[in-house]
């Protein structure tokens, strides 16, 4: 309730239900008063980050979804880094975190810290170990586009849409030449869609044509992939200040064809940083937080993105930093945030 009213660490926590200690009682049994802030720290910094995840499953699973949407279950996995959480003293680097984030529900999943991006690689099989993926497209950077996860991912009998880039090699390679072969006939010998959307916002305009095209059977270590059915590509034609620039991303993918739907998921995945990484930057100050403690900076991490999930949920005109505000001001608006029933 702190967290999503404005407090940041155990002080301000502490501090909040100092102030609303009376309102506090009227609903949680507190035999000892409200715990001081040193208390509420030291729980933070014992408190294992998984166990925490798990106490928010059975609401998770029971967040009602719009019945009129299609592919609902699309889960973006993506890292994000805590910029002011390093210790020197320590020896320790920033803390990188690596999330789950529901796309169409706009909840957090869940998520597992490391000291360095480069371990991003081993944290995604392991977060995805905690999460059901069954029947859910799971869409990855390029850091993640690894033999490993697609595996995981097929076997979790989910499906994939990963990002290609330079790093993965042979296989990235392989697609950019023969979609850009396909590309100079103009794709005459074979079976393609497309797609084309103008995105504007911010001054800026994005023309965006999505191909998607059947995996070519010889294309290199294509048995290497597990459920490799389709790649793709999105170009994107982008307009600022009067500047064109032109970029394009590859993908391989498991899911079967159907233009529209893998353009959704490519838009969904880039959707991550305007829905959760903006937000947590933006609204929760997460990028300030100056937490040293590792365990303490991961579980209010995790407190923040279980915060804004349930923000997300109201239905209201509000933005996501004005319900943060209304929250701290008005508590029976709080209760309504988290489903408390008035006393």
């Amino acid at each position: 309730m702190a967290v999503i009213a404005g407090a940041d660490g155990p002080l301000a926590i502490g501090t909040w239900a100092e102030n609303n200690e009376e309102w506090l009682k009227e609903r949680l049994e507190l035999p000892n008063g409200i715990p001081s802030h040193d208390t509420i720290g030291r729980l933070l910094a014992a408190l294992s980050p998984a166990a925490f995840q798990s106490c928010f499953e059975s609401w998770i699973a029971s967040v009602t979804i719009a019945e009129d949407v299609e592919d609902l279950n699309q889960i973006a996995i993506d890292g994000k880094v805590l910029r002011r959480s390093h210790d020197r003293r320590k020896g320790l680097g920033p803390l990188w975190l690596v999330s789950a984030w529901s796309v169409d529900r706009g909840i957090s999943l869940g998520q597992l810290a490391t000291d360095e991006k480069s371990n991003e690689i081993t944290a995604i099989p392991e977060l995805l170990a905690n999460i059901e993926i069954k029947d859910a497209v799971i869409t990855i950077d390029a850091a993640g586009c690894q033999r490993k996860i697609a595996k995981t991912i097929v076997d979790g009998k989910g499906d994939y849409v990963l990002s290609l880039k330079g790093n993965q090699g042979t296989i990235h390679c392989a697609v950019a030449t023969y979609v850009e072969e396909q590309m100079e006939n103009d794709f005459a010998s074979v079976k393609v869609q497309r797609f084309t959307e103008t995105l504007k916002g911010h001054g800026r305009k994005d023309e965006i044509t999505y191909y998607q095209m059947p995996v070519p059977m010889d294309l290199a270590n294509r048995e290497k992939w597990a459920g490799l059915k389709t790649i793709g590509v999105a170009v994107r034609y982008s307009k600022s200040g009067g500047t064109w620039s032109t970029e394009a991303r590859y993908y391989i993918t498991s899911i079967a064809m159907g233009v529209k739907r893998f353009a959704r998921f490519v838009r969904g995945h880039w959707a991550i940083e305007s829905t959760l990484h903006w937000c947590l930057d933006m609204t929760f100050r997460e990028d300030e937080s100056r937490v040293r403690d590792r365990t303490t900076a991961n579980n209010l991490a995790w407190l923040k993105r279980f915060g804004l999930s349930l923000l997300k949920q109201q239905d209201d005109k509000h933005s996501i930093a004005m319900r943060r505000r209304v929250a701290g001001w008005n508590l029976d608006y709080l209760a309504q945030v988290l489903g408390i029933p008035r006393a």
